[in-house]
């Protein structure tokens, strides 16, 4: 199972898109604190309608904690700082992608631990940010399920 990590989530429709898709594809959703809303916000729970008690949540309390939690799993960091082309990466059953917050990313120190093959990016012009936060989830989560055959998707 391809599991989605949002550090420091603060926009709720995009983290309510993200339960919908997890609830849709199967992925654990782990949400690593402190978030910038309460998960109860109408917000979340209009972007994530009936999905949230469908999706698989686990709350982490920092981002220590989501380590301590996931073991020695392969996670993979997004990032506009990245060489590595999503498409590129070997992405296996049990990888977590790991997501920074919508305004400022993955913080450098978090950046910092992961390897150049570990460090994903999507292709954007030259001039573009970034893309939404849901989006680029969407877009890599299936690129994992597609690597994976989509073993568990009908």
């Amino acid at each position: 199972m391809i599991d989605i990590a949002l550090f420091e989530p603060e926009i709720p429709p995009n983290t309510g898109n993200i339960m919908r898709l997890c609830a849709n594809t199967g992925s654990r959703l782990h949400l690593i604190h402190p978030l910038g809303f309460d998960l109860d916000e109408k917000k979340l729970r209009r972007a994530g309608m009936d999905y949230r008690d469908m999706a698989t949540i686990q709350e982490h309390e920092n981002y220590q904690s989501f380590l301590d939690f996931i073991g020695d799993r392969p996670v993979f960091a997004l990032t506009t700082k990245g060489k590595t082309t999503y498409t590129d990466a070997k992405l296996v059953a049990d990888s977590i992608l790991l997501f920074g917050p919508e305004t400022r990313g993955l913080p450098d120190e978090v950046l910092k631990t992961f390897t150049e093959e570990n460090k994903l990016r999507l292709p954007m012009l030259k001039e573009s940010r970034s893309l939404n936060l849901s989006n680029t989830v969407a877009i890599v989560t299936y690129e994992a399920l597609r690597q994976n055959n989509f073993e568990s998707l009908g």
